[in-house]
């Protein structure tokens, strides 16, 4: 198959996959990959069947695309396609949760020489590296490369890429609670696909959507969550995007958990939690093991409680996330009065809290126990609000530390 042709069926591929006809779309490109000697039809095919992997949660085959896509940048000898193709692999192992390696992916990408894809790509890098950050609960450095990923989207007019980066402030904020930033970041997605997103994929819409109900759920608006989930779990069915109803059945279940109907909350995490096992999102294990766990506590099932979470802890650790699972099980061992075992908790709990720097460095106490008003000071260091406003600093309190330890110049 030459060049011309390889094109032809290409757009073909794309057609197909836009009408939600993505198996058919898959065969061909498929049979191009077989057939087709030009190495930068190639390229471009293995990118349509590295997305098409991605949005559908089958991560292994993305990962398979990907590391092939490198083989084929190398033999083409341009920088461009090498850190396109590195990004992508960068972004399978993000979605099957391999944090560490998506982090040396992206530093990869970084550590290319200057490209004409580097200024359109860079943003992207940020925004994979973020998330991993994130899925590592390294909150200073998640927040650092989102900023930067923002920083490329309005310097390159990237609408597309701010969105992206709005839902994953979103994301950010509702770990660390502070709920009305975990609203406002989705909702300024939602805005930027009302007004420039006319011609993008629907997923965009979805994504807003599925943070928002996010927020909404944990802000107790709780009608309010429910619509959107309701609508982002609509386009993620008309478009067979089984991650994302894999995420809004969790958020549905959340939802009625919240309104206290353990019974209808149960199955939907019973269902997100089959999907996300099929695809390989342990995180998203971890979250539905967690509100299963909170359901058990709520029937005061707490053997059932403890089970649910040490499954989770033991996924947790699996990806090298640091999520504060400790409080609900201090909570129960308090409980049923395991002394040795509170205490256990306790100081893991504290050293977490030291570990992701998760504390306010005014006045001490712990971020993400409980909703309150953040803010982040350039150095991306977090701190209540009310502190920083009472304190009156125009410095880090966390830098200065850090500068008069020992080692330190």
């Amino acid at each position: 198959m030459g060049q011309d042709q390889t094109k032809q069926q290409i757009e073909k591929g794309l057609q197909l996959y836009q009408s939600n006809q993505t198996e058919k779309a898959l065969q061909v490109w498929t049979k191009v990959l077989e057939k087709s000697s030009d190495l930068m039809g190639r390229f471009r095919v293995l990118g349509c069947l590295v997305t098409a992997h991605s949005e559908m949660g089958r991560y292994k085959e993305m990962l398979k695309f990907a590391v092939v896509q490198i083989d084929t940048a190398r033999e083409l000898e341009d920088a461009d396609f090498l850190l396109e193709s590195y990004l992508n692999l960068a972004r399978s192992n993000e979605k099957l949760c391999e944090f560490h390696k998506t982090i040396s992916y992206c530093k990869t990408c970084l550590g290319l020489p200057g490209t004409r894809a580097g200024a359109q790509l860079g943003g992207q890098v940020s925004l994979s590296m973020g998330n991993a950050f994130l899925g590592l609960s390294v909150f200073q450095k998640a927040l650092e490369s989102f900023e930067k990923a923002l920083r490329y989207a309005h310097n390159n007019d990237d609408a597309m890429l701010e969105c992206r980066v709005c839902c994953s402030l979103g994301s950010f904020y509702a770990q660390v609670k502070d709920y009305e930033k975990a609203l406002f970041f989705p909702c300024k997605a939602a805005e930027l696909v009302n007004n420039y997103g006319k011609g993008w994929s629907l997923k965009y819409r979805a994504m807003s959507q599925y943070h928002m109900a996010v927020a909404y759920r944990l802000l107790g608006r709780l009608g309010s969550a429910m619509e959107c989930c309701e609508e982002s779990m609509k386009i993620a069915l008309q478009h067979g995007d089984r991650p994302l109803q894999a995420l809004c059945l969790l958020c549905f279940a959340d939802i009625h958990r919240s309104r206290g109907d353990l019974e209808t909350a149960f199955p939907r995490y019973d269902s997100a939690m089959s999907i996300m096992t099929e695809i390989g999102n342990r995180l998203g294990q971890v979250q539905a093991l967690l509100g299963v766990a909170k359901c058990w506590v709520a029937r005061k099932a707490l053997d059932k409680a403890l089970d649910a979470i040490e499954r989770a802890q033991d996924l947790a650790e699996e990806v090298g996330n640091k999520l504060k699972l400790h409080c609900l099980s201090e909570s129960i061992y308090r409980s049923k009065g395991l002394q040795r075992e509170l205490r256990a908790h306790v100081v893991r709990f504290h050293e977490c809290v030291e570990e992701t720097e998760l504390y306010c460095g005014l006045c001490g106490e712990s971020i993400g126990e409980k909703n309150s008003r953040l803010q982040a000071l350039p150095c991306s260091h977090i701190f209540h609000l009310r502190c920083l406003q009472n304190n009156g600093t125009r410095s880090c309190p966390n830098c200065r530390r850090s500068s008069m330890k020992p080692g330190f110049v």
